[in-house]
């Protein structure tokens, strides 16, 4: 594929198939991204495993609200509106993309992104980790492999010009509104407006089970990457793919010896990984250092 590398990223080339008509948008924390995607797989038939037109609704991302899926803000925010642009990503960059797409694909569905298999028990339960529940999912998730975003950016909003839902705001944002929706709630009951009042107690008690619910989220979700990367790894264990993605999954539960004994893997088995492990190892240095922040914090006092 003829394409330009995008600055500063390896592993990503570009092609614009349609320019875009206006000024590049300014892209900062809380923007609003709204766009359509085509995943394809980098075979001759570039078969497509997702489409959004498809779907028949379009995707929304909030720059800087940690979308499993990194790679696609760096990808959004070197377009244009109007813009649609193919990029091909290596595996670096596709290893978590089976899990995205399930959600995905159960939230368009109307379903819980995560519940297929929280009611399973005994022998069933043991085994849910061996299936994403898509049989096309599956067969990538034991292949990791180099995919094809097909992206077309439709709208950029500013935080100013949007109303913030809850889905929208970062965890920060929303331990901060908190306090304020409660004193809001406080004054609005002493002014006899006790509907009003209890509609704001509300809203902070969602920002608080947001919180809640989106740590558990993330963290079922990695793990479930581990086991199935593990699943594979035991049975292939030369697939120098499945230990890099195993080794990203362990970064996000903080799980640091796995992560650096899985990089090592990778590079015994690819020197050529070298970079991107680098690369990695110091998300991972960073990661840890704010656990043990905020640990400190946490505990500050209790003994």
């Amino acid at each position: 594929m003829d394409g330009t590398m995008l600055l500063g990223v390896e592993g990503i080339k570009k092609t614009i198939l349609y320019g875009g008509t206006a000024e590049m948008p300014r892209f900062i924390t809380g923007t609003k991204v709204t766009f359509h995607f085509r995943t394809q797989l980098c075979d001759d038939d570039r078969t497509v495993i997702d489409d959004s037109k498809v779907a028949g609704v379009p995707m929304e991302v909030v720059i800087g609200n940690m979308f499993k899926l990194e790679i696609w803000e760096t990808l959004l925010t070197s377009m244009r509106i109007g813009e649609v642009a193919e990029f091909w990503c290596d595996v670096t960059h596709t290893g978590l993309y089976p899990l995205v797409a399930k959600s995905l694909r159960r939230i368009a569905e109307g379903k819980d992104p995560v519940d297929w298999h929280i009611h399973s028990c005994g022998m069933a339960n043991m085994f849910a980790y061996h299936t994403l529940g898509y049989d096309d999912l599956d067969q990538l998730q034991k292949e990791p492999q180099p995919l094809y975003f097909v992206l077309e950016l439709v709208k950029v909003q500013q935080p100013s010009e949007y109303d913030r839902e809850s889905w929208a705001l970062n965890d920060e944002e929303r331990l901060k509104a908190v306090p304020l929706l409660h004193g809001q709630g406080n004054k609005l009951y002493k002014l006899g407006r006790y509907q009003d009042a209890t509609n704001k107690y509300k809203e902070a008690i969602v920002c608080i089970k947001n919180i809640q619910h989106k740590c558990l989220l993330r963290m079922e979700e990695y793990y479930e990457v581990i086991e199935h990367t593990s699943d594979i790894i035991n049975q292939h264990p030369g697939e120098m793919k499945a230990f890099y993605v195993r080794g990203k999954a362990h970064i996000e539960v903080w799980n640091e010896a796995e992560a650096r004994a899985d990089f090592e893997r990778v590079l015994d088995l690819d020197p050529g990984m070298k970079k991107a492990v680098k690369k990695d190892l110091g998300v991972l240095n960073m990661r840890m250092e704010e656990k043990n922040e905020e640990d400190k914090v946490k505990y500050k006092g209790m003994f």
